[in-house]
């Protein structure tokens, strides 16, 4: 199998960036006209830090039923979102100049979507609505209120400017020609499109926060009864079922949430993560694909958990609590038949970058084995980032290119075939360890084991890979949307198991296609919105039939730009290479051979 990786890909990349957390306070007092004439500062007033905060792929329906997505606008400049309400007269009264506003900078790559997060709106409604204002942008029905959430919005009128990169730039009204209790003809100020004319000129906002005024928007969570949700009953299933393989002692989170202490400890922040869907991370457009290992909370686990931390987080009554979860020290595999340790006690510095660091231990298999599980376990999880395990030749000086076996990411799960279906590895093959350090602030010592569980018979079988990669991009300075495209032809029927898209800090977003024989097209998986922090390994619900003569398309976007917080250079071109200030794109796959060759035809309205 001919998996490649050779950076910082891995399973699952974890980086907690746990931003601090604030309390908003939504509700203000009404402007008079004259203040309306100039900008409210929020400087003084204690709110969620709005501005900077990016906003991730969301996928909303609008009156029709049809499905939109943030990430379908993904070569705007800029996105107006506008929140609106089928019944709010000073909503109502911008309509109009939102439609004009649309008109006039569409040809400027901006995009105006209009959010509709109102509980007594019902589809009829916005229907009826939209077509009475002649709404000439996406109407789309937020009825679970998560990008009101996502962006703390609390009024209907209130805007938000996103820049390529999704990161909000202004938040506020649209100007200050109508309030609670004045309407002018004209504006004296229009921050709005003064914050959009700055953005396109290149320039900083200069307002880029104003007080906004309109029906305030009456939250789903706030309307549970006091005292309901409780942690016993509530919210320890959750964090069972969705938080705890990654949070609980012993790994490389910040912190546990195995008690009611630890949790009720942490609960503003994890409130501000779920809201936000920082955590747990996914980044898949949910319309492509279905995904064995997709980590998303469901919205109603998302309430429950806001309206818990809301009202106080409290304990309930102690019968409730489910049977604790255990958490061994041991593996998540079987006994495993044979464990490898890394060759030596590897010390890793306090502080400062450490690089990746190769080791090699050598199998001295005799003959020819196959792998039905194998697992890695770090043997300091406080200061290993990642580990990644490739098979090579006996005597060979390669660390790159290699065949892939496992590897190690908090949270990611161990590498467990079906039956008849496994990894061979050849006979006085050797185990290559790419180790990933991240120092703690003082001195570590690692030494990472790699378990393996044989297969009782030879497989069916064999686990293949194989990879669509481009090297020879060359990515200009400052473009935010470079282009590269890869593909793979498909010899022979397969069905795929899982896949690893993989691209460095300046990639932007990763998109697989397959290209069926017969003319037809359809998407595998959809990353709108790449992390390089959270690189994982998506494995399909059950094996995704691939007929011979299929062509698996790659197309990845590049964002070189000043805009890229993650940019380390804009001004240089990027090409290919190892190291993360340089790139890569590469779009991995793992197959097997389809059953007796046969891959019947698909719909791709129900493919899995």
């Amino acid at each position: 199998m001919k998996f490649v990786l050779s950076c910082a890909a891995g399973l699952t990349i974890i980086a907690l960036l746990w931003a601090s957390n604030v309390t908003f306070s939504g509700d203000h007092s009404p402007q008079d006209a004259d203040q309306s004439k100039a900008p409210v500062s929020l400087a003084t007033r204690k709110a969620d830090k709005v501005i900077g905060r990016h906003v991730p792929n969301f996928i909303l329906s609008d009156f029709t039923g049809k499905q939109i997505a943030l990430a379908d606008f993904n070569d705007a400049r800029l996105i107006v979102l506008v929140f609106l309400g089928t019944r709010c007269p000073i909503g109502n009264a911008y309509v109009p100049d939102l439609v004009d506003l649309q008109n006039r900078y569409r040809d400027r790559k901006v995009q105006v979507i209009g959010i509709n997060s109102n509980l007594s709106d019902t589809v009829e409604d916005i229907a009826r609505h939209a077509n009475a204002f002649k709404i000439n942008f996406p109407m789309l029905i937020d009825d679970q209120q998560l990008v009101a959430d996502l962006v703390s919005s609390q009024r209907i009128s209130e805007t938000r400017i996103l820049d390529r990169r999704h990161t909000i730039r202004y938040k506020g009204r649209i100007d200050d020609r109508v309030g609670y209790n004045f309407r002018h003809e004209k504006a004296h100020r229009s921050e709005l499109e003064e914050a959009l004319n700055e953005l396109l000129a290149g320039m900083t906002v200069s307002v880029a926060e104003t007080e906004s005024q309109g029906c305030l928007i009456t939250r789903r969570a706030n309307l549970r009864g006091a005292g309901e949700v409780t942690y016993a009953k509530h919210v320890a299933p959750i964090l069972q079922n969705r938080c705890l393989d990654c949070h609980h002692p012993g790994t490389a989170t910040p912190f546990s949430l195995l008690t009611y202490e630890e949790a009720r400890d942490w609960s503003a922040m994890m409130k501000e993560t779920v809201v936000q869907r920082r955590m747990p991370p996914w980044n898949a457009d949910a319309r492509y694909g279905h995904f064995s290992n997709d980590l998303r909370l469901k919205q109603e686990e998302i309430d429950t958990l806001e309206a818990w931390v809301d009202r106080g987080a409290p304990f309930g009554d102690k019968k409730d609590l489910p049977e604790p979860r255990q958490f061994s020290e041991g593996w998540l595999i079987p006994q495993p038949d044979i464990v490898f340790k890394m060759p030596l006690k590897y010390t890793v510095k306090a502080t400062g970058a450490v690089d990746y660091q190769y080791f090699v231990t050598p199998t001295n298999f005799e003959k020819d084995v196959w792998v039905q599980a194998a697992e890695a376990r770090p043997g300091n999880r406080a200061a290993v980032h990642h580990i990644i395990a490739f098979i090579r030749d006996q005597g060979s000086n390669e660390t790159q290119n290699l065949p892939y076996v496992c590897g190690y990411a908090p949270g990611e799960e161990p590498t467990i075939f079906p039956n008849g279906i496994g990894l061979k590895i050849p006979a006085q093959s050797e185990i290559v360890w790419q180790v990933h350090y991240t120092p703690t602030g003082k001195e570590e010592a690692d030494c990472s084991e790699l378990a393996l569980i044989l297969c009782r018979e030879r497989p069916s079988r064999p686990v293949q890979g194989g990879s669509a990669l481009n090297m020879t991009f060359s990515i200009p300075p400052g473009d935010a949307n470079h282009r590269v495209v890869s593909s793979s032809q498909i010899s022979n029927d397969i069905e795929l198991l899982s896949l690893v898209p993989h691209m460095h800090l300046r990639g932007k977003d990763f998109r697989y296609t397959a290209h069926y024989p017969d003319g037809r097209q359809e998407v595998l998986l959809s990353i709108p919105d790449f992390d390089f922090n959270w690189q994982h390994l998506y494995r399909f619900t059950k094996p995704f039939p691939i007929p011979k003569g299929t062509t698996i398309e790659c197309i990845a976007h590049f964002d070189n730009s000043a805009e890229n917080p993650a940019n380390p250079d804009p001004a240089v071109t990027v090409r290919w290479g190892d190291q993360t200030w340089e790139e890569m794109m590469i779009g991995w796959y793992v197959s097997v051979d389809a059953i007796n060759g046969d891959v019947p035809p698909k719909d791709p309205k129900t493919a899995p």
